[in-house]
């Protein structure tokens, strides 16, 4: 058991999966969230709403509380980090136990493992991540920083996506591709050659959206 509490930063569909994932991880004494669009004394999946994020660093402080990020965009995400890290705030991984983080994989810190997600041996995440439920990352995969990969994608060995990049639901790459930063794949894309920094690509094979 955790010596600290949890603050969980937004109480949407998101921050009700990343609660569901730190309860059922059996760390935290007391699980909370902050939401600047909901009201004090809301509770979400059983789980109380203290108020806005007005409260970091005063009712809510570093002393007292772990935090996490339940914000599935990654520029909001990422910008919501650098406030917390400011303020003294740790930022743990979160793993769901049915999930399974193998051996000499690595997580950078503030990522989210969800339900039945696989994250395999040499394998590298930078802070911030979400490896979503039933996502798969094989061997030697690297991620950058804030990267999304979204419930039912699975990433080939030896892919490497670039830091704010999203990889839509159910899709997929070839092993050794090279996703740039900043890039969108879209649902159900089968991406099986590099793709440059800031696209969109969609379809099977995926193609660039233009």
């Amino acid at each position: 058991m955790n010596s600290k509490n949890l603050v969980i930063i937004g109480a949407g569909g998101h921050g009700k999966v990343l609660a569901a994932t730190a309860l059922a991880a059996a760390q935290w004494a007391r699980i909370v969230f902050l939401d600047d669009a909901r009201t004090a004394g809301d509770t979400v999946i059983g789980l109380p709403v203290l108020g806005g994020t007005d409260l970091l660093g005063g009712r809510v402080c570093p002393d007292e509380y772990q935090a996490a990020v339940a914000v599935g965009d990654n520029a909001a995400r990422r910008r919501l980090f650098g406030r917390l890290k400011t303020l003294g705030f740790e930022l743990p991984d979160i793993v769901h136990p049915s999930a399974v983080v193998a051996p000499f994989a690595e997580l950078g810190g503030g990522c989210a493992v969800f339900a039945q997600a696989v994250v395999q041996p040499g394998s590298r995440l930078g802070e911030g991540c979400i490896v979503n439920t039933a996502a798969t990352v094989d061997h030697d995969c690297t991620l950058g920083a804030f990267v999304h990969i979204s419930p039912g994608a699975h990433l080939a060995g030896g892919t490497a996506v670039g830091e704010g990049s999203w990889i839509g639901i159910g899709a997929c790459t070839r092993q050794q591709v090279r996703i740039g930063s900043g890039v969108t794949v879209g649902a159900g894309a089968a991406v099986v050659g590099d793709v440059a920094d800031g696209l969109t690509v969609v379809g099977v094979p995926a193609r660039t959206l233009r």
